[in-house]
């Protein structure tokens, strides 16, 4: 009897989890990861805040809450259990002006609903009890929310479908994904691969990769890229966790905020731009492709007709620091924009319906042997390993 092929395609946290899965689950099964680039983690992995969530946003009932809280409490115990980096520093978020309270009690409902642990309301005076420099009207406090180092995990996966006896390919690009008599074919420059199932957890290229293997054309990647500033050393410690805005709902973006990373530093961010280019991590990067693809999607033209004056607003503040940090300075006034230089952006994968709607819940489809993750934004780097479980769980369910 033949041994069992599964493909995988992307080497980042998503992909990887889904490869160790698989491993977990059938030892005698052989999984091939095929990630494009020469290391694993190397887009929206390597270039996120390293936020581990505990599910203060998200919808009640949807994917996201259930896999976001789920998916904190496996990946603490993980790091734990390989020696990562693991900081519950907690988070403040913050209101600052009387217009938010409502959003902020809708918030703390939602997060109660979702089971966050330890959340609690603090009042005004409150506030500089857990963040001394932080100002407001009311905060909710998430003593669980954590920091963590994403691309180190995203390895460390990565060795565990190694250990199990499976593939983790490079620099290997998919260019042709079909369906055959015995499973699916996947073409690469170096040649094909039959394997019995796939998955495409393709990130920045989701709509691009899923759409080679069943047809469908979206929703479509819209890049948007988040800019971080670092606050320099005399400044650093003005910040002992996190310090988040109250989140505007008719975005999935939670807007500029402070971080704790895990190496020490302190980082403002990210904004929220439109990106020319799929992996472009500067303003100059422009890509004729993807600006192509952008602007033959008829939902990004409804999009921006709906969110232009957004968008204008988050562009100020890319091109001028000072208008950056007008904005960051109303939660710690003390960090002002002499107090923060330029630092790296990631790119997020930003799913977008025909309709002009952004795509909020993670997008998991299933056909034919083919499993596709057409939409998975934060908080999926802090839900891989529950989003595995429930990807190898449905294609068991599919076969």
């Amino acid at each position: 009897m033949s041994t069992r092929r599964i493909g995988v395609i992307g080497g980042g946290i998503v992909g990887l989890a889904v490869a160790r899965e698989l491993g977990r689950r059938d030892p005698d099964a052989e999984v091939v990861v095929l990630e494009k680039e020469g290391r694993v983690g190397a887009h929206q992995t390597g270039h996120n805040s390293g936020v581990v969530h505990a599910g203060i946003y998200y919808r009640p009932g949807s994917l996201k809450a259930a896999l976001c809280t789920r998916g904190r409490a496996l990946l603490r115990d993980y790091c734990a259990e390989r020696g990562l980096p693991y900081d519950e520093c907690g988070k403040l978020v913050v209101a600052v002006d009387p217009g938010e309270l409502g959003r902020l009690d809708a918030l703390e409902r939602t997060a109660r609903e979702n089971g966050v642990p330890g959340l609690r309301r603090v009042a005004g005076a409150g506030i500089a009890e857990v963040e001394p420099h932080a100002v407001g009207l009311a905060a909710l406090h998430s003593p669980a929310t954590a920091t963590t180092d994403f691309v180190a995990v995203a390895r460390a996966y990565a060795d565990d479908v190694v250990a199990a006896g499976g593939q983790v390919r490079l620099s290997t690009r998919v260019t042709g994904i079909r369906r055959t008599a015995t499973g699916v074919s996947v073409a690469t420059p170096a040649g094909s691969h039959r394997f019995d199932r796939l998955v495409v957890c393709a990130g920045l290229q989701s709509d691009r990769v899923s759409r080679l293997a069943d047809g469908r054309d979206g929703p479509r990647i819209v890049p948007f890229r988040g800019e971080y500033l670092t606050v320099t050393a005399a400044k650093r410690d003005q910040v002992s966790g996190m310090v988040y805005p109250v989140p505007d709902p008719r975005y999935p973006f939670l807007g500029v905020h402070f971080t704790r990373r895990v190496s020490g530093e302190l980082e403002v961010g990210p904004n929220a731009v439109l990106a020319l280019r799929r992996e472009g991590y500067q303003r100059r990067d422009v890509s004729a492709v993807d600006v192509r693809d952008l602007v033959a999607w008829p939902g990004f033209w409804r999009m921006a007709r709906t969110h232009w004056r957004t968008g204008l607003t988050e562009l100020r503040g890319s091109l001028s620091v000072a208008a950056y940090m007008r904005t960051a300075s109303r939660y710690v006034p003390a960090i002002g924009p002499s107090d923060v230089v330029r630092a790296g952006a990631g790119v997020r994968a930003q799913a977008v319906d025909r309709d002009g709607s952004l795509v909020d819940d993670f997008r998991i489809g299933h056909e034919d042997g083919i499993t596709t993750v057409r939409n998975a934004p934060s908080p999926a780097a802090t839900s891989s390993l529950a989003i595995a479980e429930h990807v190898v769980e449905r294609m068991e369910s599919h076969a």
